[in-house]
């Protein structure tokens, strides 16, 4: 149920959107039946617009006017608009059936590629479950990968669970300069995260439209500058996030993240597969948590078996990035947002990671310019 608060900022963006026209017809918004969905939790707001594949290219300036003006509403904190199609009948003649989604008939546009100008390659480190360590692994690559001389950015895509603020050890919002949100810098690494824009303890109960309209601003409306490589921590998983970004961006490659256990690897294959089905490449697998070393006397200990992802990468025939060890140096610098690969580079944990930059950076510039987003039926 929402709170009182909320109805209240509810009632003053109704308000708002009423007061704007959509350009052709000249008539409101509202009264013209755009508006297909408006959700408000804790400040952060959400609105969809239901719209012809047709009218969506003209009416996009459309939805930047509706965040400018709701961001300017006293108690939001955060604003998002989307916009989702309407597939006209096939059948000849008026009707008024309608199907709402993100359906594309063969001949219908596909959806524009939102790449951030001067980011010349962005990389996906995904995960087919949670608890495998793959923002630690995406903030360690990303490091890593600019200790080998490459301009870095780390976009946190995980919506739901944010934790680049905390491993990259900010604090604080973002400046926004020209309507555009200035990224958070550490360590020589430009970062953006939903962490930076809403409190820590807020939960994000927000439904598929308003995950990717989310992740399409941080990359639209964030001032990246001139980067060689974006990383793109995702959620874990194979949903809405994930094809919103393989869809709607020319992602260069994707690392998967795995542990050794059986049922980790199960889900990594269903990674591979998902970046599969929408053409984008497999850069390789990390095994994280691999074998654990004692700090003490270096005995090792293949806690939750082992080499099950070289094994599982040979055989869907892509490369092995290389295995992490389990160490508490790891999660202590990880929890202080002092990521081993900074403060402990002589680490065996550090070592790991930037050997396995090293084979993502071979890979990346040995291949050709990332192909164009695919749409999936």
């Amino acid at each position: 149920m929402n709170s009182d608060s909320d109805l209240l900022l509810r009632k003053k963006i109704d308000e708002v959107l009423a007061t704007l026209i959509e350009p052709q017809s000249g008539v409101d918004i509202v009264s013209k039946n755009l508006v297909s969905a408006v959700a408000v939790r804790d400040g952060i707001v959400g609105v969809t617009l239901t719209v012809t594949p047709a009218e969506a290219p003209r009416l996009e300036p459309l939805c930047r006017e509706i965040e400018t003006k709701i961001r300017a509403v006293k108690g939001v904190l955060s604003v998002t608009a989307v916009m989702t199609a309407e597939k006209k009948p096939v059948a000849a003649g008026h009707s008024h059936g309608h199907s709402h989604g993100h359906s594309h008939s063969a001949g219908e546009p596909a959806a524009r590629p939102l790449l951030a100008p001067g980011i010349k390659r962005m990389i996906a480190v995904a995960s087919g479950k949670g608890g495998v360590g793959k923002s630690t692994t995406a903030v360690n690559l990303a490091l890593a990968l600019a200790a080998l001389g490459q301009r870095v950015g780390l976009l946190d895509a995980d919506v739901y669970g944010p934790s680049t603020p905390r491993l990259m050890g900010l604090a604080g919002k973002p400046q926004v300069v020209d309507n555009k949100l200035q990224p958070m810098m550490n360590y020589g690494i430009a970062c953006m995260s939903m962490g930076f824009l809403v409190p820590e303890d807020t939960a994000m109960v927000w439904r598929g439209p308003m995950v990717a309209g989310a992740l399409e601003q941080m990359l639209r409306d964030v001032n990246w500058g001139e980067l060689d490589i974006l990383v793109i921590d995702m959620p874990p998983g194979t949903g809405d996030a994930q094809l919103t970004l393989a869809q709607r961006v020319a992602l260069a490659g994707a690392v998967i993240v795995s542990t050794p256990q059986d049922i980790a690897l199960l889900d990594a294959r269903k990674g591979v597969a998902m970046f599969r089905k929408v053409a984008v490449p497999i850069l390789g697998v990390i095994e994280n948590m691999s074998y654990y070393l004692c700090p003490q006397c270096g005995h090792r200990a293949e806690i939750f078996s082992h080499g099950g992802a070289r094994h599982d990468a040979e055989k869907m025939g892509v490369a092995f990035l290389g295995e992490i060890p389990l160490l508490e140096t790891i999660r202590e610098t990880s929890d202080r947002g002092l990521p081993i690969v900074i403060s402990d580079p002589e680490s065996s944990g550090a070592r790991a990671f930037v050997a396995a930059a090293e084979r993502v950076l071979e890979q990346l510039l040995s291949s050709a310019t990332p192909a164009p987003p695919r749409i999936v039926q």
